[in-house]
């Protein structure tokens, strides 16, 4: 199935907190989108990786998405080697997406940064043709570089280059971030299980936060921000007119 957009999370929960605006956005308009999760998030203090795997299919159906894939990487340990970047070169080349949103390439958690390495790094290499990957009916596939690789903002903040408005889809994007009930602000007391980092109260105002501060800066009232490695071009000046809000 080709994609227009695949974003690649390295823990099942990361796509929704930082890109799901963007992915919905694309499937009302009728484009093609999906996720691959890198990793099942066992290492997670809260839930199992049974609990994050029921999550993230009910996200996947708040979000619309085509297709949601975890490759089952070892949380914690995955590296950006040979091995993992011919396993994620099978998947891009599956889905053969035109936009890929990837983890930020540095971050508090090590395996934010180390995902966002593998991830550029193999959509690069999937576009080489002498290396050869097979489909999983064991045919060969065809090389595939995504036109862009747009990395999505994490906990550290950092000034994005591209701010997708994503006024009109807000409430479905943090319905997508609420299925992950073992997650995310579920007691103030953590009588519900062991607070953690992300589970506290005020970690999800934080994230409506920056999406307002997002907004702000392209005078809407919700956004998500990227940072593009390379420049993004416009054939003309009238695309920028008609993208004015």
């Amino acid at each position: 199935m080709k994609l227009f957009v695949l974003g690649i999370g390295v823990h099942p929960d990361d796509v929704e907190l930082s890109c799901s605006g963007t992915l919905i956005n694309e499937v009302r308009k009728g484009n093609k989108a999906g996720v691959i999760d890198l990793t099942r998030g066992e290492l997670g203090t809260r839930g199992t990786a049974e609990t994050r795997d029921a999550e993230a299919k009910k996200a996947a159906e708040i979000m619309g998405l085509s297709v949601r894939e975890n490759l089952g990487m070892r949380d914690g340990f995955f590296k950006n080697d040979e091995e993992h970047q011919l396993k994620l070169i099978k998947a891009i080349r599956k889905y053969q997406p035109e936009v890929v949103l990837a983890n930020i390439l540095e971050d508090r958690h090590p395996d934010h940064g180390r995902a966002g390495k593998l991830i550029v790094e193999s959509c690069f290499l999937s576009g080489l043709s002498k290396i050869e990957t097979v489909d999983d009916d064991g045919k060969p596939q065809a090389r595939w570089r995504p036109k862009h690789v747009l990395h999505f903002i994490q906990d550290r903040f950092y000034e994005p280059n591209l701010i997708v408005d994503i006024s009109d889809v807000f409430e479905q994007r943090m319905e997508s971030i609420k299925a992950y009930a073992t997650q995310f602000h579920t007691s103030a007391d953590g009588a519900k299980g062991t607070q953690t980092y992300i589970s506290t109260p005020d970690f999800l105002d934080a994230i409506i936060s920056r999406a307002r501060l997002m907004g702000k800066r392209i005078g809407v009232k919700y956004g998500e921000g990227f940072i593009s490695q390379k420049n993004i071009g416009i054939s003309s000046l009238e695309q920028m007119i008609l993208n004015e809000t």
